[in-house]
């Protein structure tokens, strides 16, 4: 495939195509020009799969222009356990600081989704999976801290692989951490809408990202907690199909709504309308 690669980027050049004009669609394998991508909120426009989104994308889809104040800036994460694998675990995160512009794998702050003024957090993929360390965890319990001062709901967007191996323990913790905030937040009474993207999974998906009043999911994410092929190990058995997919998750109970990416900021809009009166 590295090969192909090479290959498809010499003969661009040769043709004077630069990179980057056109994108594969890793669901159909079609090729899209990549500007048509991106009028489509990077919605594939033959098969409608639904592309990873940084955080940016993300919040320039859902929260008016000018109307974002990052919060929690300051807090870094750390190698209190001075973890090893393949390489240290303090080079990781200066790798993935460098690769993405951000410190951790969450954004909060507050902003406005149409006229509602809420709390809301934004993981990034693209640092190390999303997982959730000991910073991610806080960063999420300060902003619901502040939804509660504030009196604003809150509007979590999630993609993460789940809890952060290299920080062990003190990466599980993180679980009991921010659900008990969440609790804090029903118990206030305020709205708490999660939003699962592709993929939500592990230890994220086992805490605050269930724990909405509703669950929002795009479509074909992939939601669980076990990854499909280590549950086929653990039981010996084929898995339905789609199984894990939003869609499948929402017939089972799971999910409240399964919500185009075009129809996801109109959705959260309307559902802020009937949970703020």
């Amino acid at each position: 495939m590295p090969r192909l690669k090479d290959t498809l980027s010499r003969l661009r050049r040769k043709r004077g195509i630069p990179d980057g004009v056109w994108t594969k669609c890793p669901s159909c394998e079609e090729i899209v020009y990549s500007k048509e991508l991106e009028a489509k909120l990077k919605v594939c426009p033959k098969c409608n799969y639904h592309f990873r989104l940084t955080w940016q994308e993300r919040l320039e889809q859902l929260v008016e222009p000018d109307s974002f104040q990052q919060i929690d800036t300051e807090l870094l994460p750390t190698d209190p356990l001075n973890f090893v694998d393949l390489k240290n675990y303090s080079d990781r995160l200066k790798e993935a600081q460098e690769k993405t512009g951000l410190q951790e794998a969450i954004v909060t702050g507050i902003g406005n989704i149409g006229p509602h003024r809420v709390v809301i957090g934004i993981m990034d993929f693209s640092f190390l999976g999303g997982s959730m360390g000991s910073v991610v965890g806080e960063k999420i319990t300060r902003a619901l801290e502040l939804a509660m001062r504030e009196k604003l709901p809150v509007v979590m967007v999630c993609a993460s692989g789940g809890a952060r191996m290299q920080e062990g323990i003190l990466s599980l913790m993180q679980m009991a951490k921010t659900s008990a905030a969440v609790g804090k937040l029903h118990e206030a009474g305020l709205p708490y809408i999660t939003v699962l993207t592709d993929p939500t999974t592990g230890g994220v998906s086992a805490s605050f990202a269930y724990l909405g009043d509703i669950i929002i999911a795009e479509p074909k994410a992939l939601i669980g907690f076990a990854g499909p092929r280590v549950i086929e190990k653990t039981i010996g058995q084929k898995l339905p199909e789609g199984f894990q997919r939003a869609e499948f998750v929402y017939k089972h109970g799971l999910l409240d709504i399964v919500v185009k990416r075009k129809d996801l900021k109109d959705t959260l809009i309307k559902i802020l309308n009937l949970l703020t009166k």
